[in-house]
């Protein structure tokens, strides 16, 4: 018997947090350093917090301000999310792909307490095999270290794809041999995606719903 599994990235594919979290780095930077354009913020969600700060200022901003940034971040996005919300579909995707026998599992560089509320919200806890967070791996997307750690933990699997909204994803999944299903909801351009190698590119995850997209479907 064939058995497929279904990662997925969770903020900006599975949850509307992509700008709450760009809002909350920029309020982080407004309280220690120069604050960057929102363009470049936005830019780099989906890569972990590790190489986020490095990304959108320097490597001398990192050295001097780089925790106490990410700290600055976290306190920020307590704050935001309670107005954060499932993207259509999101569930129900999750839930139809476990009734039909794919194992499902969560690879997100986010916070882990984030990732546990996000699983929480969307109420799929019963139907994931797995959460694998950025404390669970030494580098952050698009390093290809969640992907692996995750379908490490799987175990033995015949194939699988990420369900990914940034060229993040994209690029993860490729570095780690499995192919990224893309979505538009984090805000990244169809074009760019598609350059980058995704598979196929949607708006939302219930776009995904009733179509023959995943890896050993019959």
């Amino acid at each position: 018997m064939t058995t497929s599994a279904v990662l997925f990235d969770i903020d900006g594919t599975l949850v509307d947090s992509t700008y709450h979290h760009a809002v909350a780095w920029l309020r982080a930077f407004a309280r220690l350093t120069d604050v960057p354009p929102m363009w470049r913020v936005h830019r780099s969600i989906g890569m972990g917090g590790d190489r986020l700060v490095a990304e959108v200022a320097d490597d001398e901003t990192e050295e001097r301000y780089g925790d106490d940034l990410r700290d600055a971040w976290r306190e920020e996005y307590l704050e935001l999310r309670a107005e954060v919300r499932p993207l259509p579909g999101a569930s129900e995707l999750v839930r139809l792909l476990a009734r039909e026998g794919h194992v499902v599992a969560l690879a997100s560089s986010g916070d882990p307490q984030f990732a546990r509320e996000a699983v929480d919200l969307l109420g799929i806890g019963s139907d994931i095999a797995e959460l694998v967070t950025s404390q669970d791996v030494d580098a952050s997307k698009p390093a290809p270290d969640l992907v692996q750690e995750t379908l490490d933990r799987l175990g033995d699997v015949d194939n699988a794809v990420l369900v990914g909204d940034t060229v993040y994803d994209v690029r993860s999944a490729e570095a780690a041999g499995i192919g990224c299903v893309a979505l538009r909801s984090g805000g990244f351009g169809r074009a760019e995606l598609l350059e980058s190698g995704a598979l196929r590119v949607e708006e939302v995850p219930g776009d995904l719903l009733g179509l023959d997209w995943v890896p050993g479907r019959s």
